[in-house]
């Protein structure tokens, strides 16, 4: 009975401790690669232009050659609304507190184009008037500098 729950534990707090360090992780890859980090957050069932902004930018060729070429890790904090769509409480927790350092004013969708430290280079409020293309361009000057 107690490997059991020494088992059951440790999933449960390794779980909570991955989920917890999403952004440590990305400051360290992007450090380690010399990338930046994109934060977005979105609301992916109730904002339409959230909505826009994955499907006409996020998902597109252009933005996927970011992370493959390694100019940057991507970070999605998720706010969805829908009780089919609800995350894990841990990644609630998680995007709760990226919320309250990086968009206390609780602005949707907003990206953020970050060092590797964590420090803010750009930000985009709301739905990019830019193409995907233009947006990938944006990101590749800041990666160039």
């Amino acid at each position: 009975m107690k490997t059991i729950l020494s088992a059951i534990l440790m999933v449960v707090f390794s779980v909570g401790f991955h989920a917890q360090n999403r952004m440590e992780t990305a400051k360290k890859t992007a450090a380690e690669n010399k990338e930046l980090i994109l934060l977005n957050f979105s609301g992916s069932d109730w904002c339409i232009p959230c909505i826009k902004l994955h499907k006409n930018i996020i998902e597109t060729n252009e933005f996927k050659k970011l992370e493959a070429e390694n100019i940057i890790v991507y970070i999605n904090a998720d706010f969805p609304r829908n009780k089919k769509n609800q995350l894990s409480p841990a990644m609630k927790k998680e995007n709760a507190a990226l919320a309250d350092q990086y968009n206390p004013n609780g602005i949707f969708p907003y990206t953020l184009l970050l060092d590797a430290g964590g420090k803010v280079l750009k930000t985009w409020e709301g739905l990019p008037s830019e193409t995907a293309g233009m947006f990938a361009s944006s990101i590749r000057n800041y990666a160039n500098k």
